[in-house]
């Protein structure tokens, strides 16, 4: 008998949300979403989480470099920001007027 891989959960964000850090050194900081790690369940906020990385010398670059990038940060520490309002909300899904499931949200009960 084949087993059948698991289906990844949803998330409550993707890509190009405008998102609140809840907790962390980064708590209360505000960006978009530049990446979702879905397997992970981890996220890269742009300008948030800043890490130094450090770069290997190559032909381009004989020096190497210490680089300034985005770290990631956990999906359960951002929450996404209403576009309506541009305060922080908790999303929900329900369907739509084509009877898709559409993410919503819970303090003003629209559409995202």
């Amino acid at each position: 008998m084949k087993k059948v891989a698991d289906k990844p959960a949803k998330l409550h964000i993707k890509k190009g949300d405008a998102v609140k850090v809840l907790s962390g050194n980064s708590k209360g900081q505000t960006g978009t979403i530049l990446r979702v790690l879905v397997d992970k369940q981890r996220a890269v906020v742009e300008g948030v989480n800043m890490i130094t990385k450090h770069v290997k010398p190559s032909a381009a670059n004989p020096q190497g470099s210490l680089e300034k990038r985005e770290g990631t940060i956990h999906i359960s520490n951002l929450m996404v920001i209403d576009p309506a309002t541009k305060e922080p909300t908790r999303t929900g899904r329900k369907l739509n007027d084509k009877d898709k499931l559409q993410r919503y949200s819970k303090k003003t009960g629209n559409f995202i």
